[in-house]
């Protein structure tokens, strides 16, 4: 089952939401027809930041929120359809990731659960299109982390047969996957991405990011404290692993810096670049120190200051930016779930139980008939 798909996705970044439309109708590879952005209002996004901690009557306001996400999703899809003259009737599935407001994949060595707002029966509703959601349960029922899903994406489209290759995605969180020949699939969340520089720069700067990471490069690394951030035990713990904003948050990075006063904000910006830096640096040097090529996606790859560590910390490796591979660093994440929706749809597993540490392959996603 081929045809046109829309993958929709609002990540740890809490900058809004991507769509990607795709056409796989063909056996050759996925063409990638449209790409839409809308930021999220700043309400919405205030919204979506408090419901990531208990508060007063929190079970109302996420679900109002999630309905005000599913709306923005539906502009995003109609936007898309806009730009090809496209009838509902037309596209196959939407795959909606939804916006993750916890991920406990373990509690007390049993099975956890993840959360995404998402209202897909609304979706396919202002849509008149199927929609598949609720990728990552499945995969935790089945003992796995849930997460990540993108490395089987990232190894159908850029695993080579005589080519060590690492895909990172630089995202809120950011996340390896390690595509070996003659290997099983690894792929691990390794650590902060954009999530503490992002947050940082809008308390002591405004703005949403660090443009080009040009702030933290004014200011300097500040060793004593990157050591203390590198201790935080996430960073050594072996994978199957994901995290989010339930660990790597303001109060997180307010607590480690406790030990350390007097540290300018320039300077606290300069070593958090470092610190997702190293930390992505090491994770491959652990795991798969024969990468020739590290692929980079996701917001962190507009970061000229943190992809310039990245080459220096990687001097054996080539590192490029998904667009040398034919797909732009933003809507990576996007594309994933429209593939996902397909295999949803076709009723094949998606799962990489190397990666999640799930019993077995899964079929992931719940469909909503349109």
């Amino acid at each position: 089952m081929g045809g046109l798909y829309i993958g929709l996705m609002s990540g740890t970044s809490l900058d809004g939401v991507d769509g990607v439309l795709a056409d796989f109708s063909v056996d050759t590879a996925p063409r990638w027809l449209s790409h839409t952005h809308i930021p999220f209002p700043d309400a919405l996004q205030q919204q979506l930041l408090a419901l990531h901690a208990p508060s007063h009557d929190e079970l109302h306001r996420s679900q109002l929120a999630g309905l005000e996400l599913s709306r923005l999703y539906a502009r995003v899809v109609q936007q898309l359809m806009q730009n090809h003259d496209l009838q509902p009737n037309q596209i196959s599935a939407i795959g909606a990731h939804g916006q993750t407001i916890r991920h406990r994949p373990v509690i007390d060595g049993e099975v956890g659960y993840t959360l995404q707002l998402n209202q897909p029966a609304l979706l396919a509703e202002l849509t008149g299109i199927r929609v598949v959601a609720d990728f990552r349960s499945r995969d935790i029922a089945a003992g796995g982390q849930g997460a990540p899903l993108v490395p089987a994406f990232h190894q159908a489209l850029w695993a080579q047969s005589d080519r060590a290759v690492a895909a990172l995605n630089l995202g809120g969180i950011a996340n390896l996957s390690l595509l070996q020949p003659d290997a099983a699939l690894l792929g691990f969340d390794c650590g902060p991405g954009n999530m503490l520089l992002d947050a940082w720069h809008q308390r002591h700067r405004g703005g949403a990011y660090d443009d080009q990471g040009a702030w933290a490069a004014s200011g300097q690394c500040q060793p004593a404290l990157l050591a203390h951030l590198l201790g935080e035990p996430f960073f050594s713990a072996p994978p199957p692993k994901s995290t989010g904003r339930d660990l790597f948050h303001l109060g997180w990075l307010d607590s480690q810096l406790q030990a350390h006063p007097g540290v300018s904000a320039v300077d606290v910006q300069a070593t958090l670049l470092e610190l997702t830096a190293q930390s992505c640096a090491q994770a491959l040097w652990r795991h798969m120190p024969q990468a020739q090529e590290l692929v980079v996606c996701g917001g962190g790859a507009f970061n000229t200051a943190l992809l310039r560590r990245l080459v220096h910390l990687l001097p054996e490796c080539e590192v490029i930016t998904s667009a040398a591979k034919g797909l732009h660093p933003s809507q990576v994440e996007a594309a994933a779930f429209a593939w996902l929706a397909q295999r949803a749809e076709q009723g094949l597993c998606a799962n990489a139980p190397s990666v999640t540490g799930a019993r077995g392959p899964r079929v992931l996603g719940a469909i909503y008939p349109a």
